[in-house]
């Protein structure tokens, strides 16, 4: 499939990106908004876009035209405020599903986050982002699209396990490495048993292949 990786240059969408460019499955295509990160991707020999979450829905598409599949690893990050987490995690993530469909695109995941689904099980202190969280999810749901929704812990920079556990429910507060997470995306993609639903992701005992078999 040819892949586009919306939100390339965050920590779980470039390595996503490079797993994908490693693939012998799979192509890559990163987005990203910046001309500077452009530069970067094309100097690995990466195939590399510019368009804007906050821009229009038409650049979005043009974007993923030709494309076969969206992994939308792209986010406001901990440093802005609520506006931004509604513009990017909120509006940014419904546009690249308006986009996704008008591109002719199948297969669209999602990375939310942890009991987005449940709003009983969220984190008072970052409210507004479980809120842009849970209504991505619900316009991807409520989309013609293919959805995985990936829903990791708190996010840890360390390598990667490959070991993880994943359910539709997974209340504990527990974490899981970035790396790991974008191991899930990538395995996702041609997973039967991710189609059309969503889980939590948790580093645990189980390989990637192994876990996802079982949901």
């Amino acid at each position: 499939m040819k892949v586009l990786v919306v939100g390339a240059n965050g920590q779980i969408g470039k390595q996503a990106t490079e797993m994908l460019q490693e693939s012998d499955e799979h192509h890559v295509r990163a987005m990203v908004r910046k001309e500077d990160q452009l530069n970067e991707f094309k100097e690995k020999g990466i195939e590399a876009v510019l368009a804007d979450l906050e821009g229009p829905v038409d650049q979005l598409t043009q974007a993923a035209d030709g494309c076969d599949a969206v992994i939308f690893a792209a986010g406001s990050g901990g440093k802005t405020g609520a506006d931004k987490t509604l513009l990017i995690d909120l509006d940014g993530a419904v546009k690249m599903v308006e986009a996704a469909e008008k591109a002719g695109v199948k297969r669209f995941l999602m990375v939310s986050a942890l009991q987005a689904h449940n709003r009983e099980n969220w984190n008072e202190k970052i409210c507004h982002y479980y809120v842009a969280k849970h209504y991505a999810d619900i316009a991807l749901v409520q989309s013609s699209l293919n959805h995985t929704i990936v829903r990791p812990g708190g996010l840890l920079n360390e390598e990667g396990t490959g070991k993880i556990r994943v359910a539709e429910n997974l209340p504990e507060r527990a974490t899981v490495p970035r790396e790991d997470v974008a191991r899930v995306l990538v395995a996702s993609i041609n997973e039967e048993q991710t189609f059309n639903r969503g889980f939590d992701l948790l580093s645990g005992e189980e390989s990637v292949k192994e876990a996802l078999k079982k949901l």
